[in-house]
């Protein structure tokens, strides 16, 4: 996918944005960048936030941690309530302070949804009442999530055909809307690209899907070896919270249950780790600002991102 570069003003504060599917290795990407422009990272991924869950969600390890300045990891209690929205709201009041000092700042995640909220913002959907959230959330609880997604079907076909269905906070959230409005979600949903007072370039990181999908499996097989089993036990009391709804601790729970066998976790979680990374692929292949590389090309990408920002003024 060919990018026309465009030098940015080069007196504005700046994020580079690093995505891209899990395992590809966008962590150590954003902590050579980080070294090369001084910069701060932020994280993007709607799990790393939570503590507890470090091996299950590939949190950057305690060295890498110490390598570079890290926000966003390990920050809130599986507990709490978090989405896109407060994510958003939160990184950008963060960005004010971390721009006093820093001219750079590094963003990197694998969540779509954090991504965009953040770069273009999110449209103001109607609030919807709580004893209609809670019957909708009884009926998952009850029926699972595939009567949903057909109603969703039916009354908004358009959101049905680009909605991750098998996400079911983003069916729910369609849901609620529908109902409480009588209105497709999509209908509600403006596009409009919120205005942002810093520049932005995004560098996107692939891989051949088999070497990719090797990553991705050999990954798995460390975090059990480094004791995801121990740790998805120690979340079994939050499995009904929504940060739990996560591939490698769902399917040990299954495990925990009797009604699948370790083995058979482990292949679950592979398998299932493959197929987000192909939805990862799908959505940020949409978004034709990214500029796309080998993890391993880091002269070109740092020579790419000067190119964007302008050289001279990128460090100062």
């Amino acid at each position: 996918m060919e990018t026309t570069i465009t030098t940015m003003n080069t007196k504005r504060h700046r994020i580079i944005v690093i995505v891209g599917p899990t395992g590809s290795g966008k962590t150590d990407l954003s902590i050579t960048l980080a070294r090369r422009y001084d910069a701060p990272i932020i994280s993007a991924d709607s799990r790393q936030i939570y503590r507890g869950m470090a091996i299950g969600t590939a949190q950057p390890t305690p060295e890498q941690l110490q390598s570079a300045e890290h926000h966003f990891i390990a920050s809130h209690d599986v507990s709490q309530t978090f989405n896109c929205g407060a994510f958003a709201q939160q990184a950008l009041a963060l960005l004010d302070k971390l721009f006093v000092e820093h001219p750079t700042v590094i963003v990197v995640g694998g969540s779509g949804l954090y991504i965009k909220a953040l770069c273009e913002g999110m449209d103001d959907l109607p609030e919807v009442d709580e004893q209609l959230r809670n019957r909708i959330a009884r009926e998952y609880a009850e029926g699972g999530l595939a009567p949903l997604a057909e109603e969703l079907r039916e009354c908004d076909p358009a959101y049905y055909e680009q909605v991750d269905r098998s996400n079911p906070a983003r069916v729910l959230r369609a849901i609620e809307v529908c109902r409480a409005t009588g209105l497709p979600y999509s209908a509600m949903r403006k596009g409009e690209r919120a205005q942002r007072d810093f520049d932005i370039v995004k560098i996107g990181v692939e891989r051949p899907r088999e070497e990719l999908y090797n990553r991705i499996n050999r990954r798995v097989d460390a975090m059990m070896t480094e004791g995801l089993e121990a740790e998805a036990r120690a979340m079994l009391p939050y499995r009904n919270n929504n940060a739990l709804n996560t591939v490698g601790y769902r399917e040990l729970f299954d495990c925990f249950d009797g009604i699948i066998s370790r083995d058979e976790a482990v292949e679950l979680i592979k398998r299932n780790s493959r197929r987000y990374a192909k939805r990862q692929m799908t959505w940020f292949g949409r978004d034709t600002e990214i500029r796309w590389f080998d993890p391993l090309q880091v002269d070109e990408i740092v020579n790419y991102i000067d190119s964007r920002f302008g050289e001279s003024d990128i460090k100062s």
